[in-house]
């Protein structure tokens, strides 16, 4: 990297990338060229024709460079550059989201593991944007295949037993063969699953001619499974079996929505959404360009084919680069006719969808901050609920909305120190412990209380104990849906069919759903795990009888024999065993 310049002169007549910074050293914009001098020189011409040109000179200060060894150099190293400082006037990925890969670890005998982190060793599928689905396909393939789970391979353990694994610890499957199983594995993650099943029909075959009845019954199966996932779970559409990625935009007022719809062996198999920002000076071209170069330079899958709405400029260098990627050839297609066409306009059609919705949820914001007369946009809006029954097992939950969406990595539970029954000196508690954490856990833009005025006088109480008041904080009341805010007698109505009451409910209602889920966790465990399993003769069954009828431990420890012996499933014996237990 170069000395800091004020001016194209000294630069050289190479490849390379320039950094602009403003009169701050903050810099403002990243770009590539096949030419250093050539290009720079470009933005200091006596007329400019691009506003966006004319913006960026007028905060521009000095610049710096980097010389690389070729063109399709500086585009990667530009990505890497723009990822890194995020500058203000480059359009930008704005992916925030930390999707779940599915990756083949890197062992003598691999397993199959979900992650959010990307390292250089294993085989990584993804990125997937439903972490449920995720789960039971994985769960699945473990089922299927019986590949093992343990991190440690030191002897069978109960997988083995109940036959979900192959116990390769016990030298009961060879590397060979178990390296069959993960090429299988592999090819279902790449769509593959007619090569598949017809590789396992031919084992059946195989097993059967051999008299191997057990073997063939087992591939039967797995046949037959994998061709349910077939019929179910993707849409058919392509009649070729190309591996391709389908890409449309939608441009907006400050930001650009772009649909990318991957396609495996002429099947549709996902849909997602990303943001592209600082956007509002560059074309649709401009914005496919930066999301191509960002969005595949970060681990992602590189199809054979990528489909475009439209054409962009440069396209041979994203070609090469693509190619040396995938390692064979990638082409970049603008469709005409046919299936590719339907297929780009398919995924035009989503973009402008997915637009219309986040400008629908960017004037909900728009209207809440009107209704509630805040000073800003609320886009970070947290809702809290507490959840007991008599006291017992009292929680209580913190949920996070982002720009209108949950924000689920945001989401906390607690569990409440607080006696109970007493749900207003809970959530006073619940409020105090959440901010108390605003270093690490940053204050939201608006709170939400399911509440009156009694509960929302609380809140302010511990605002000000906290020294927060600057917080906005509403009461939802459930039954008019009325809204009430601080230092007002009148409580504030929003229209029934306003998405802003609509999003207001659906904070409420998910922070209780949060709520409910864990205290019925909590429950579940102590059923689970409780005194009773000590007990000689008391299983799962019984333990869940007793308590049913009972309702709790203190009770069967008060109970008599006779009493005890009723419950169903008891007898006069386990009775007096659980009595003198207790005694």
């Amino acid at each position: 990297m170069s000395m800091k310049l004020k001016s194209p002169d000294g630069l050289p007549n190479k490849p390379g990338v320039y950094i602009m910074r403003d009169d701050a050293g903050t810099i403002i914009y990243v770009g590539k060229a096949k030419n250093l001098v050539k290009r720079v020189k470009s933005y200091f011409r006596e007329k400019l024709d691009r506003p966006k040109t004319q913006i960026l000179m007028s905060h521009f200060d000095s610049l710096e460079y980097i010389v690389t060894n070729s063109e399709k150099e500086a585009l990667i190293l530009e990505a890497t550059l723009i990822k890194k400082h995020r500058p203000r006037y480059n359009v930008q990925l704005k992916d925030d989201k930390r999707y779940p890969y599915v990756k083949i670890t890197n062992e003598k005998f691999p397993r199959l593991i979900i992650t959010r982190d990307i390292a250089k060793n294993g085989v990584y599928y993804g990125p997937f944007t439903d972490a449920g689905s995720v789960k039971q396909t994985v769960k699945f393939l473990k089922s299927l295949f019986k590949i093992r789970t343990c991190r440690n391979m030191d002897g069978p353990c109960l997988n083995s037993q109940i036959e979900l694994c192959h116990a390769p610890c016990a030298g009961n499957i060879s590397e060979e063969e178990y390296s069959e199983i993960i090429n299988k594995i592999d090819l279902f993650f790449q769509g593959k699953y007619s090569t598949i099943v017809k590789n396992l029909k031919r084992e059946m075959a195989d097993a059967a001619m051999n008299e191997e009845y057990e073997k063939a019954a087992v591939i039967r199966d797995q046949i037959a499974s994998i061709e349910d996932i077939m019929e179910k779970q993707f849409v058919d559409l392509v009649d070729d079996d190309l591996d391709q990625d389908v890409i449309a935009v939608a441009p907006g007022e400050n930001e650009v929505v772009v649909i990318i719809m991957p396609i495996r062996n002429g099947k549709i198999v996902g849909r997602d959404d990303f943001l592209m920002s600082g956007s509002q000076y560059d074309s649709s071209s401009e914005v496919l360009f930066a999301f191509i170069q960002q969005y595949y330079g970060y681990n992602r899958h590189i199809p054979k084919q990528i489909l475009l709405d439209e054409g962009i400029d440069d396209k041979a260098l994203l070609e090469d680069w693509l190619s040396d990627l995938r390692g064979n050839k990638v082409h970049i297609k603008v469709p005409q006719k046919g299936v590719k066409l339907r297929l780009v306009k398919m995924a035009r059609k989503n973009a402008e969808i997915i637009r219309h919705q986040k400008k629908n949820m960017e004037n909900a914001l728009m209207e809440l901050k009107k209704y509630l007369k805040l000073e800003k946009m609320p886009r970070v809006i947290e809702g809290y609920d507490i959840s007991n029954i008599s006291g017992k097992f009292a929680v209580g939950s913190k949920v996070s909305f982002k720009d209108g969406k949950p924000n689920k990595k945001s989401y906390k539970h607690f569990k409440m120190k607080t006696p109970g029954p007493n749900d207003f000196a809970m959530m006073e508690e619940l409020l105090t412990r959440r901010l108390k954490m605003v270093d690490s856990d940053p204050e939201p833009d608006l709170m939400v209380i399911d509440g009156g005025k009694g509960q929302l006088g609380m809140v302010c109480g511990v605002l000000e104990k906290l020294n927060l008041t600057h917080i906005p904080v509403i009461g939802l009341a459930k039954e008019f849906e009325e809204i009430y805010i601080p230092n007002s007698k009148r409580p504030i109505i929003i229209p029934k069919n306003n998405n802003a009451l609509h999003l207001l409910q659906q904070v409420r209602d998910e922070s209780h759903r949060f709520a409910i889920t864990y205290h019925r966790k909590l429950r579940s465990k102590n059923i689970q795990a409780s005194s009773l399993d000590n007990i000689a003769g008391i299983g799962k069954k019984r333990k869940i009888n007793l308590l049913k009828e009972f309702g709790s431990i203190e009770n069967i420890k008060n109970a008599s024999v006779d009493d005890l012996a009723k419950i169903d499933g008891m007898n006069l014996k386990t009775a007096k065993n659980v009595y003198n237990y207790y005694h």
